[in-house]
């Protein structure tokens, strides 16, 4: 039963951060083993939360990844660790339920016998149980009594970037300082940027602790572990190794300029990565020390681009920026619009992806936004350059290219499984997949057509009337769509998109 608990791993998540910032590095985060906040939060009995606060490209992120792999070798074996690493750009992991998803799964993973609070309620509820609008109600009551459970082991709880938990934030920190004061047996590391209403939500008392990386004595720590990723990443820069001299100017320039902050560094070793022996000093004094500026000079360098390549960064830049989840390249290709012939679509895909500066990242041909700094400059700043008629352009022509390639691609038994009533568990992905080029289409379309802001344009109701697009692909193509949100194992997304599309055709017809 309890694996229904979540559809994503924070496993995963954890392995697929570590792997996109290019491994977990001992060195950068084992100082805070011997910080004395950190010591009392391990051994006093009553210092039961940890916040660990910083500014963006401190390396909150990692810091917590490697306490999780310190905690997993140090703690006793009957001892519990679950954790969840928050992403504002994945809808699956930037929400308050999704948190509490992943926690619970972790808990009753490792110890199984907490698997009947969640029959308990099961039984009551039912299958809409974690399905329906009532989740974090059921979720919270669940969590409240496996950690009142007397059977539970001392447990462990670890939750990064809270700031980055972008729907129902205030449920999820009322919770943490209710649940953190239940019980000696559980403690808490929180991580999120310097933020007032985190804080003044925490309202921290002798049970928690802040750790600001910005204090003078944890600064210094910080910038010692970016001087040490600064002598990690130098071996990448291939121009410079047969100069000895020249990396000693490239270390001590990086050192001064890099004000303790991973992120900077990450940005412009991959920016010197193409760039000639000669040129590096001359790169290295042009590059600004603020990641603001940084981001600033990387968008002038993609307008700077030759021919087309400006405009298809943008239409890459501004559908990752919109779209609910990260993108393989093959859907980033469809979604964005991006030229059709080509020989092979994920090279054409990544070659553009590539052209995009910094802002994003690669990892298993799946397109990752580099950090969530980067984003809030594009959304914020570059706005105007993303999104020159606005956000609600991009929402309306993926929903468009959506009806396109559903009413293309969806047929009756894509994965051929002949018989009905297969039970899901049991269908195997083919390869090549039929549902490749459409899966994120057939689970996000319907919330692209919602957030396309539908007071402004008279063709948002030629789309929703009767005999319009919408109406004429449910009429033709509905069980094949909701097939194929079966075989992407998202019917009960379908069900509250459908529940949002019935009310989006309500409003119209009110309003007009």
């Amino acid at each position: 039963m309890y694996p229904r608990l979540t559809p994503h791993r924070s496993r995963d998540d954890k392995k697929r951060i570590e792997d996109t910032k290019g491994g977990l590095l001992k060195d950068s985060y084992h100082w805070i083993l011997g910080n004395p906040d950190f010591q009392r939060w391990r051994d006093d009995q009553q210092s039961r939360l940890l916040w660990i606060k910083g500014d963006p490209g401190k390396g909150k992120t990692m810091l917590l990844c490697g306490i999780v792999n310190e905690l997993k070798k140090s703690i006793a074996k009957t001892d519990l660790l679950s954790y969840f690493f928050c992403q504002a750009t994945d809808s699956r992991i930037n929400n308050a339920t999704a948190v509490l998803r992943g926690l619970l799964y972790l808990l009753v993973n490792q110890q199984p016998s907490l698997v009947s609070h969640i029959r308990k309620k099961h039984d009551h509820a039912g299958k809409t149980l974690f399905d329906d609008a009532n989740t974090w109600v059921a979720l919270s009551e669940i969590f409240t009594n496996i950690l009142q459970d007397p059977s539970l082991n001392s447990t462990y709880l670890i939750i990064d970037a809270l700031d980055e938990c972008v729907a129902d934030l205030p449920k999820l920190l009322d919770l943490i300082v209710q649940k953190s004061s239940i019980s000696p047996r559980v403690k808490w590391i929180i991580s999120s940027r310097n933020d007032t209403n985190i804080e003044q939500r925490l309202r921290l008392d002798d049970s928690g602790t802040r750790l600001s990386l910005e204090l003078k004595e944890n600064a210094e720590q910080v910038s010692h572990a970016v001087n040490t990723y600064i002598d990690h990443c130098l071996p990448e820069l291939a121009e410079i190794q047969h100069d000895a001299v020249l990396q000693d100017l490239v270390r001590e320039k990086m050192q001064q300029k890099a004000n303790g902050t991973f992120l900077w560094v990450s940005l412009v070793i991959k920016e010197l990565k193409d760039v000639m022996s000669w040129e590096v000093l001359q790169v290295l004094d042009e590059v600004p020390m603020e990641l603001k500026d940084v981001y600033r000079r990387m968008m002038e360098q993609i307008k700077r681009l030759q021919r087309q390549y400006p405009k298809l960064c943008k239409q890459v830049l501004s559908t990752v920026i919109a779209t609910y989840r990260p993108l393989h390249l093959q859907e980033l290709h469809i979604i964005s619009g991006l030229p059709t012939l080509v020989q092979n679509i994920n090279q054409a895909t990544a070659k553009i992806v590539k052209m995009c500066g910094s802002f994003l990242t690669l990892r298993n041909d799946n397109v990752y936004i580099i950090h969530r700094s980067a984003r809030d400059f594009l959304v914020k700043e570059a706005n105007h350059d993303i999104f020159p008629y606005g956000t609600g352009d991009t929402h309306q022509s993926i929903f468009s290219r959506s009806l396109q390639v559903m009413s293309r691609t969806l047929r009756r038994d894509m994965y051929g499984l002949g018989a009905l009533g297969y039970p899901t568990e049991r269908v195997k992905q083919p390869d090549p997949d039929p549902l490749a080029a459409s899966r994120y289409l057939c689970i996000y379309w319907i919330d692209h057509l919602c957030n396309w802001n539908p007071n402004s344009s008279g063709s948002h109701r030629v789309y929703l009337q009767g005999g319009g697009a919408v109406d004429s692909f449910l009429q033709k193509k509905y069980l094949n769509w909701l097939e194929a949100l079966s075989l992407c194992k998202s019917m009960s997304k379908g069900v509250v998109s459908m529940a949002k599309l019935e009310a989006l055709v309500e409003e119209q017809m009110h309003l007009h």
